[in-house]
């Protein structure tokens, strides 16, 4: 991940000369607070890259002397298939066409939503 961290942290350093030139320069404030928003997003995930290289050390990739072999072995945890994502869906279109037809609908549509997301969220959460 550390190749990642400085990958992001160069993108967003950029962005954040662009916002600062472009601040100064144009005085248009649209873009400039567009520029700072993309220098913010990229320093989030540098940030969360160089966590997570701190907390779990250096992997096969970011070394020059691993082996494909050295990468090799259970990666994660993929769940199985989850009614929860449709759920969640069908809340989320349900609270997008109730803001047209009406205060009823949207309410139905938000419980279903939190329903959906409640579900995802703790679906393994006693794993």
């Amino acid at each position: 991940m550390k190749a990642e961290a400085m990958l992001f942290a160069g993108v967003a350093l950029f962005f954040g000369g662009s916002a600062a030139l472009y601040g100064v320069w144009s005085g248009d404030a649209t873009g400039t607070t567009a520029l700072v928003v993309a220098c913010g997003m990229a320093a989030l995930i540098g940030f969360f890259c160089f966590i997570q290289y701190r907390r779990r050390g250096a992997r096969p990739q970011d070394r020059t002397d691993a082996d494909v072999a050295d990468a090799a072995g259970p990666v994660a945890f993929f769940p199985d298939e989850s009614p929860f994502p449709v759920v969640t869906a069908l809340g989320f279109a349900l609270t997008a066409t109730g803001v047209v037809y009406g205060l009823w609908l949207f309410l139905i549509g938000l419980v279903v939503l939190a329903r959906g997301v409640y579900g995802m969220v703790f679906q393994y959460a006693r794993r």
